[in-house]
């Protein structure tokens, strides 16, 4: 992370309190409203984000034994909290991958096989949304909000299997050998090119590894992480219950899905408002006027922040070695 980075960061984050703050004042009802949650608004939110962080480092652990890989649980949840730290300091999330890869080396987890952890927790994530997606249209009636769902998850699926699919075809064709003459004319030197192949002999190992699984463990990963995304998207049924206002529920699941997967296609760090921006124009016409703010807040909050400050805690120097290297 070099000072401009960093500067690209913090204008980022202050963007997107000033956006924050506009869509506040600008749905700021005659005579206020309060933005304070009750306790035990506060005690379910945190209980949604302890059941989502056990759950989604539960997966990783549990996909990981599934191939022979005897990850500890306690690793599996540094590596979770390190990905949703460098998340949101780096743009578009490319510093995820880097910094749960370095936790699993630092670990003591060959890299190899922190590589097949990784592939196993984008693709398990990918099947749980399509898995839910499904369901959602199976079950609910057409609306604005699950077309959004049915959306967002098929540019996400285009996007992994899209970028898997072609990483195994290289690995298939140019995982030996010198640079090819395409990779030469834009500067791809020698060096770097049997990095690149080391990882994509290291994709095809992973892929390869899928066919020795075991189904029960991978199973169960599957059903951790479906559970964990329903888990997360209790945060704002929550917090809505605590302000007293009476709403459909399915409005404030699918939107929130929507905005919380479709989100993390945002170049910028922490959305550069586009999050803050999004979910103003989206619960405008779904949300009382006297409880948007607080709603925008504290949703905001635990959905995001808090995974930011915990993995600040929990990894944040590892991250930080991470991004360096």
């Amino acid at each position: 992370m070099t000072p401009f980075r960093w500067l690209l960061v913090l204008v980022s984050f202050a963007a997107a309190a000033g956006v924050a703050l506009w869509v506040i004042s600008s749905h700021w009802p005659e005579g206020g409203a309060p933005l304070g949650l009750s306790w035990w608004a506060h005690l379910l939110a945190l209980g949604a984000v302890t059941f989502e962080l056990t759950l989604r480092s539960a997966k990783i652990a549990l996909s990981a034994r599934a191939c022979g890989i005897p990850l500890q649980f306690g690793t599996a949840a540094r590596a979770t909290l390190g990905g949703d730290f460098a998340t949101a300091i780096t743009p578009a999330r490319v510093g995820a991958e880097p910094a749960r890869f370095l936790v699993l080396r630092e670990a003591g987890v060959p890299a190899a096989r922190a590589l097949l952890v990784l592939f196993l927790e984008l693709f398990i994530e990918l099947l749980s949304l399509v898995i839910l997606a499904g369901l959602l249209l199976a079950f609910l009636p057409a609306s604005g909000a699950l077309k959004g769902v049915a959306a967002m998850v098929g540019g996400y699926a285009t996007i992994v299997l899209g970028l898997g699919f072609g990483g195994w075809v290289l690995s298939r064709r140019r995982a030996h050998g010198p640079p090819p003459r395409w990779a030469r004319a834009i500067g791809i030197g020698a060096g770097f090119w049997r990095a690149v192949q080391l990882g994509l002999r290291n994709l095809r190992g992973s892929v390869d590894a899928l066919r020795h699984a075991r189904f029960s463990m991978m199973a169960a990963s599957l059903a951790c992480s479906i559970a964990h995304i329903s888990g997360r998207l209790m945060t704002l049924p929550i917090i809505i219950a605590s302000l007293g206002a009476d709403l459909n529920l399915t409005s404030l699941i699918l939107w929130p899905l929507v905005l919380l997967y479709g989100g993390a296609l945002i170049p910028a760090p922490a959305g550069g408002g586009a999050m803050e921006f999004g979910f103003g124009a989206i619960m405008d016409g779904i949300l009382p006027g006297d409880v948007l703010a607080a709603s925008l807040i504290w949703w905001r909050f635990y959905s995001y922040y808090i995974y930011v400050l915990l993995g600040a805690f929990a990894a944040g120097r590892t991250v930080m070695r991470a991004l360096k290297e």
